[in-house]
């Protein structure tokens, strides 16, 4: 496809759009209910033609939001990140070097695959409800350990659930509270866990992106489009430390009833389409 439909007169990227997928991108990032199946979705419902943007376009409007929730976490969760940081010991360390470790890995080797093959509204759907599954079911169990007593197992669990949201509709924020629950971490301390180890994949992702995009060819929309995205998604990212205390305190219900209701508004408009 041609460079001129990129910047023609009805692009698919246009900056008001760019606007709203990067206040998205923050507090769905932050809340368990998965920043990539928004990415891909709200174009989908909303009709937008993404399809007319070369995809090495739309790889650089993602990798301009995920470097713009990357800053926004540095900024607004520095401090409580450097303090749960101050906690380490041996133990600690090794977990948390083995929950930045496997996503990384996995990343590397399958990152790509798993975008060409699981990117569809069927996978997302499916994945949105799976994870809704598993956020109830951990919750159920007990809550009698502290942040203190992280060790190298948990490490492995929180890793291979950020892993997992390497799959669109797979939440990093809900795999990883869901892999704390299900270690029997109270709720407020498998949120200031799932929010520690986030800090250093998001970042490490964003800047792994950023050196593979490095050398694209970008035209004027794309340009003017990563930047309104990238700005919103900083902005709506440090707006979105606000529902910190929230996530802390609630249940893990409604943002599994949202990904339900979503997971069924797919189907129904897949099967309108059909």
């Amino acid at each position: 496809m041609s460079a001129a439909r990129d910047s023609g007169p009805q692009p698919g990227l246009t900056v008001n759009r760019a606007l709203l997928l990067g206040a998205l991108q923050g507090p769905a990032e932050l809340l368990p209910v998965s920043s990539s199946a928004h990415l891909s979705l709200v174009p989908w419902f909303a009709g937008w033609r993404f399809d007319t943007l070369r995809p090495a376009s739309q790889k650089d409007f993602e990798v301009a939001l995920h470097a713009g929730t990357a800053a926004g976490m540095l900024i607004g969760q520095g401090r409580a990140s450097g303090a749960e940081l101050r906690r380490v010991d041996l133990s600690r360390s090794a977990a948390i070097g083995l929950a930045a470790a496997v996503p990384a890995l996995v990343g590397l080797v399958l990152e790509r695959p798993i975008e060409e093959r699981f990117g569809g509204p069927r996978t997302i759907a499916a994945s949105l409800v799976a994870g809704a599954a598993a956020m109830l079911l951990a919750d159920r169990r007990p809550q009698d350990r502290s942040g203190w007593e992280l060790g190298p197992a948990d490490g492995l669990a929180l890793g291979v659930a950020q892993a997992a949201a390497l799959f669109p509709g797979i939440s990093r924020t809900g795999a990883t509270v869901a892999a704390a629950r299900s270690r029997r971490f109270s709720r407020a301390e498998a949120n200031a866990l799932s929010r520690t180890v986030a800090l250093p994949v998001v970042a490490g992702a964003a800047a792994l992106r950023l050196r593979r995009r490095r050398r694209g060819d970008r035209t004027p929309a794309v340009r003017r489009g990563m930047a309104a995205g990238g700005i919103a998604a900083v902005i709506s990212t440090l707006a979105s430390q606000r529902l910190v205390p929230l996530l802390d305190r609630g249940r893990p219900w409604p943002y599994a009833a949202y990904r339900l209701a979503l997971a069924g508004a797919i189907v129904a408009k897949l099967r309108r389409g059909a």
